[in-house]
């Protein structure tokens, strides 16, 4: 074969085309190619010093942000300040030997904000996104350990079992602590007997937040001597809380109270807004709630979720990719029967959302109330099509009321 008709096996180019042309025993590879191998086996390799699986996705906070947009309504503030943290948090992870040595701490995340707001939501979202595994616990099970009760090791359980028991894969996971609000002290005096579900969980969370290697019964349950142990690294695990914090109003308008004691009119034109005091929350009212300063100090993100008014309900029933009213549509379609909504039923439903002030979940209970029985009936007749409107809405949930109350008397 002459030099004129040799090429690149891999790009095909010929061999005047490139700079270096090297023959292997039937093949041969240009010099563009070999860079690119080089980079793909480097960028391989780095992964594996960090540990992170290929299969994650890490976007920019614009990114993040815009996804979770499609996802979850109104809290821009708080969409801003997470996919900050988590994008800080996961790019840490991907730090491979940097020559100044600095080491940058990881930054868990506590959000405040009323039942039914969108913590939860936004949490899995995240983990969603990233193709993590997320596990969701629930604060209020914990006690200390030696107590009956769930030991705070539990929540790391269940993200090893939402990895399928990939320990790699697990410690670079999402764990979300739902109600912790509800371990907070009982009062402001520190405790001298066991706080067993209070402050003792507290205090036993602290070395999970801050990051250590922690014996993990794979399967759950009480630890025993004589049980088999996963030793789990927290210290890649972004720990994500949540809580209502109901009555943390009261601290934060005593904060602000004594804060204007004392001053001119100079700070007349600051305007406090009474109907939404969560958005002026500090890492000091969390403290006066009864959280103690080091579990604070290991959540250094604070954010809060803004109450939904009106609009945001009936944003959140109509527009998100996974909207409660498409749930709906799906279901029936399922079924052959096209469902749909006008929009007096949709305002009906989204004022009793309000007056039941449950967030987002009273909107699926009002649906589920409202669609019940046509979900019972409408399946295997010959019915192809149902539109609600607000007769059809209001008449369901007088039905609903009405039983309710028959069954009480």
């Amino acid at each position: 074969m002459s030099d004129e008709s040799l090429q690149c096996s891999f790009c095909g180019k010929q061999k005047a085309d490139t700079n270096l042309l090297i023959a292997g025993l039937d093949a041969h590879i240009c010099e563009i190619c070999i860079e690119q191998a080089h980079g793909i086996i480097s960028e391989e390799s780095n992964l594996e010093k960090t540990g992170i699986s290929s299969d994650m996705i890490l976007k920019k906070p614009k990114e993040i942000k815009k996804f979770l947009d499609s996802h979850v309504i109104g809290q821009d503030q708080t969409k801003k300040v997470i996919s900050v943290a988590v994008y800080n948090h996961y790019k840490r992870l991907l730090q491979v030997n940097d020559k100044d040595d600095i080491e940058i701490q990881k930054s868990n995340i506590i959000m405040v904000g009323e039942t039914g707001t969108g913590k939860t939501l936004i949490a899995k979202t995240i983990a969603k996104m990233l193709n993590v595994p997320i596990a969701i616990v629930d604060a209020t099970v914990m006690t200390e350990a030696g107590y009956v009760g769930e030991d705070v090791e539990s929540m790391l359980t269940r993200l090893l079992q939402a990895a399928d028991y990939d320990k790699e894969k697990a410690e670079y996971g999402i764990v979300f602590v739902d109600e912790i609000d509800k371990i907070a002290r009982k009062s402001d005096n520190p405790s001298i007997t066991r706080d067993v579900s209070g402050e003792g969980v507290q205090q036993a969370l602290l070395k999970l937040l801050e990051g250590s290697v922690v014996n993990v019964p794979p399967k759950g349950g009480r630890k025993h001597p004589d049980q088999k142990f996963v030793e789990v690294n927290t210290e890649k695990i972004l720990f994500i809380a949540g809580g209502a914090f109901d009555g943390i109003e009261r601290h934060i308008t005593k904060r602000l109270n004594m804060a204007s004691i004392g001053y001119k009119s100079s700070n007349d034109e600051i305007k406090i807004d009474d109907g939404n005091l969560i958005q002026y929350l500090i890492p000091r009212d969390l403290k006066n709630f009864g959280l103690i300063p080091e579990i604070i100090g290991r959540l250094p993100v604070v954010t809060y979720m803004n109450p939904l008014d009106e609009e945001s309900l009936r944003a959140i029933l109509t527009d998100p990719k996974n909207a409660i009213i498409k749930q709906y549509k799906k279901l029936f379609e399922m079924d052959g029967i096209e469902l749909n909504f006008d929009n007096s039923a949709l305002d009906l439903i989204v004022k009793k959302a309000v007056e039941y002030n449950l967030g987002a979940r009273g909107l699926r209970s009002l649906c589920e109330e409202i669609l019940t029985d046509a979900m019972f009936s409408l399946p295997g007749s010959n019915q192809t099509s149902l539109l609600i409107d607000k007769s059809y809405a209001q008449n369901a949930l007088n039905r609903t009321m009405f039983k309710k109350l028959k069954a009480v008397s």
